[in-house]
This record gives C-alpha cells, structure tokens and sequence, in this order.
C-alpha cells in the first residue's frame, strides 16, 4: 500500500497530468529475460516506496504468462518483505509448483538488486461449473456518473468516483467507485492485473484512526476473482475495518460491477500502530 493514499480534490488536481499521461499497460508490461524469469522495466522518479498495487499486478501477470490461456486468476496471496524503488527495475522468478487437471499453482519472487521485496502465491483455474450464490450484496449508492470523478493521486490511469462515506474526514476512501482509464484490451489476465493494481490503492482502517493509532505499510494483501471483471468499466468499492492488534490492522473489501454483482474479494494486513514517520518501514 503507498503511504500516501489522500483524495484531497486539489492534491490530485496538482498531479493528473503526471497520473493521466501514463498507460497502465506501460505499467504492467514484463520483459522475458529467460523461461520462468521476467523483468519489469517501468521506471519514474519519486520520493515515495514503489506503490504495492503495482508490484503485485507485475507478478500476477508474471505468474500468468506460464499457463494455458484457458486458466485465469481466481486467487493471489501476497506479502510485502522490502520497500521497492521506483526508479529500479523489479525482477520476477515464477515457480512452478502444480499443474493439475484444472489448476495450476504459482508462486512469484520479486527482487530488486538482489532483494526479495515482495512473494505472492497464485492460482489459475479453467472455468469450472457449480452453485452460483451471491450472499454478500452491493450497497444501494450514486451511480458513478453522479459522483465526483478524479484521478487518485500518485497512481497511474486509474479514477475514482468518490462516494459519501459513512464517517466523515476519513484519511483515505472507504466507499468508491474506480476504474482503469487506459485501453486494456480483451486479455482476462491483463484486467485482473489492473483489478490488483486498483485494490491497494485505499485503505479500510482509517475509521479506526483515532489518535491512538494510524496505517503504515501494508504487510500482506489477498485478492480473490470470483468471475472475470473489466477493469476499464465501473468498481463499486466498499471495505470494511476488521480488526487492529499487535501492532497490524486488517481490513476487508468487495468490489461490485454496476449491475451489483460481486466480482472481486480483497483482504489486507498493515502495520496499524503509535508510531512517527520513521518508523513506517517494511517489517
């Protein structure tokens, strides 16, 4: 998670030409180094750690490049280990642990000079029948094109359509619409990549910042796909506080397609503790 996820209209105002000029495919994009081995090469200058959305979406598409077309993401487990730079190029290993009848598991290491910053395990399914039950259910809100519209500060081609949240002055949104802005294409993987770009892009702890505590770096991050979403059309997003102990805050997510259907599911894990800005490296 970037350590700085504001939505204050005139920050962002500041920086859309720097977010609006960059293609999210850019973003993504790997380079095959060797089999199983992947280089991303997408460098700027910032003073801020690489965003954690961005990594994450590299290794799903690394890990994605070394399975059938007919298998897509259904789950990516991820942990953040080191504060990635932004102007280094990030390297990813894909193992390859399994490749059953219908899925295929895989696991993605990527390093910077050498260091792991950041692991992820991942799994690859054909589409299979069953039961289609939705018990969780999107919240009656604005439509998109009734809420205000603005680029999210420091990320690249990705809106947000702000939403009334349920707490007022909140840090960061809890309730959003979003979407990619860029032409991605009919590629499944490439939409969930940009579906894992945008789920790091807020937080669902800053309810709980009450003086006594606040969000640091994100320490671990899940995202599971129950159907394929485009990334380029509307996300409702709602996340929920979960829990804070020990130092760590945990929060969940949904993301719905505008015709209220679950698509997306997310957890996340970050340091939530009395701390000064020092002290908001990776453990």
């Amino acid at each position: 998670m970037s350590t700085m996820k504001s939505h204050d209209v005139e920050s962002v105002a500041r920086q859309a030409d720097f977010v609006i000029g960059v293609d999210l495919n850019d973003v993504i994009a790997l380079e095959p180094v060797e089999p199983d081995l992947y280089r991303a090469n997408f460098v700027y200058d910032d003073e801020y750690r690489l965003y954690g959305g961005q990594v994450a979406a590299q290794a799903l598409v690394a890990g994605g490049r070394t399975v059938s077309d007919d298998r897509l993401p259904h789950s990516l487990h991820g942990y953040f280990l080191r504060s990635g730079r932004c102007d280094m190029p990030t390297v990813f290993e894909v193992h390859r642990d399994r490749d059953g009848r219908n899925y295929s598991a895989r696991r993605v290491v990527a390093r910077q000079d050498g260091l792991a910053i950041f692991t992820a395990v991942m799994s690859f399914a054909t589409e299979g029948a069953g039961p289609d039950n939705q018990v969780t259910e999107a919240p009656a809100v604005p439509a998109p094109a009734l809420c205000e519209q603005v680029p999210v500060p420091r990320l690249f081609a990705h809106e947000w359509g702000l939403l009334e949240q349920p707490t007022p002055d909140l840090p960061f949104p809890e309730r959003f619409w979003s979407r990619c802005t860029s032409d991605l294409g009919t590629d499944p993987l490439i939409h969930a990549a940009a579906v894992t770009y945008m789920s790091d892009g807020s937080s669902g702890l800053g309810r709980l910042h009450d003086g006594s505590g606040t969000t640091g770096a994100s320490l671990d991050h899940a995202v599971w796909f129950h159907q394929p979403v485009r990334a380029d059309q509307w996300l409702l997003n709602i996340m929920e506080p979960a829990r804070t102990a020990h130092g760590r805050g945990l929060y969940t997510g949904s993301m719905f397609t505008e015709d209220g259907t679950l698509g997306v599911s997310l957890a996340q894990q970050a340091l939530f503790r009395d701390i000064g800005p020092a002290d908001t490296q990776r453990a």
